[in-house]
């Protein structure tokens, strides 16, 4: 037998990093065949240990975790075009058939994706997210009509480089001060480096609007040179994209007219489609410099050429 001293375990920090690691994978990965041993490869555990570890952390199984994922994706790209071809949609998610997709789908939604409300599913979801923020004080975000814009806003098309990003990661993001605290620490570890005055971002990788709120994770994220994950700490390269860009000073009340307006009347006539990334909130400044009622930032939608 052998010595536990010898072959101590890792802290729990490491395991939140490997796992982190882990989803990043799929993520990145998620329109390709994912084999456990690839993604546990990934996180650097053995299979076994990996889906032990992995379950007891997420919750889910990474199987299950996998098609959560999957189709998710396919109601985004299902509400934001609604044009495009189901079996597209069932391949651009990883989905190996479109019979598959739609199995997938019933299992989950009750009925497959070709009857599927998706109007009435994102207005459901929104409910949700106003009772949870009402919680938290007065909350007041009527969803905009598509085809107005009152506050002016305006897109513009930009290459964004390679990034390499620091990031840690919020698990049920809309609990009280989750962000928040999450940001604080991330910019106490970039201070101790000389890293804190770098661009700041924001990224929501689940749609509040399609996902359950207590799925959905946020990343808070420094863009670094060279940086090595280290407990909660981890890093993630994003590769060359385009975006559009909408600035913004305001509240969260504006911040999601500015969506409303980005994704319903702007991205319909763009000529763009959304791409498999999630959409950016680039702080002006660091996070939550002005505090949780105003908010400067750019929000940076990741598109491709329709």
């Amino acid at each position: 037998m052998r010595n536990p001293e010898e072959h101590p375990a890792p802290p729990p920090g490491d395991y939140v990093e490997r796992v982190n690691r882990a989803i990043d994978f799929v993520v990145c990965h998620l329109d390709q065949d994912l084999r456990l041993e690839d993604v546990a490869s990934a996180a650097c555990f053995s299979p076994f240990h990996f889906h032990r570890v992995f379950k007891s952390l997420i919750g889910e199984t990474l199987a299950q975790f996998v098609k959560r994922l999957r189709l998710e994706r396919a109601l985004a790209i299902m509400s934001h075009a609604p044009d495009r071809p189901l079996t597209a949609v069932a391949l651009e998610c990883g989905f190996a058939s479109s019979s598959e997709f739609s199995r997938s789908f019933k299992q989950r939604y009750g009925v497959p994706p070709s009857a599927f409300d998706v109007r009435t599913w994102r207005d459901s979801k929104r409910d949700d997210l106003l009772t949870l923020m009402s919680e938290a004080g007065p909350c007041h975000l009527d969803r905009l009509p598509r085809g107005e814009n009152p506050d002016g806003f305006r897109a513009r098309v930009r290459p964004l480089p390679r990034r390499t990003m620091a990031y840690i990661r919020v698990h049920d993001p809309y609990r009280s001060d989750a962000v928040p605290n999450a940001a604080a620490r991330l910019v106490s570890w970039a201070l101790a480096r000389g890293l804190a005055d770098g661009r700041w971002y924001g990224y929501m990788w689940d749609d509040p609007e399609v996902a359950a709120l207590e799925d959905c994770w946020y990343d808070v994220g420094l863009e670094v040179p060279g940086a090595e994950p280290g407990g909660e700490v981890g890093v993630m390269e994003f590769p060359p994209m385009l975006v559009a860009e909408v600035e913004m000073r305001g509240d969260i009340a504006l911040e999601m007219r500015l969506l409303d307006w980005l994704y319903g009347t702007w991205l319909p006539s763009s000529g763009y489609s959304p791409a498999h990334h999630p959409c950016f909130e680039a702080w002006l400044g660091r996070p939550f410099e002005h505090g949780l009622e105003h908010f400067e930032l750019r929000a940076q939608l990741p598109v491709v050429r329709s």
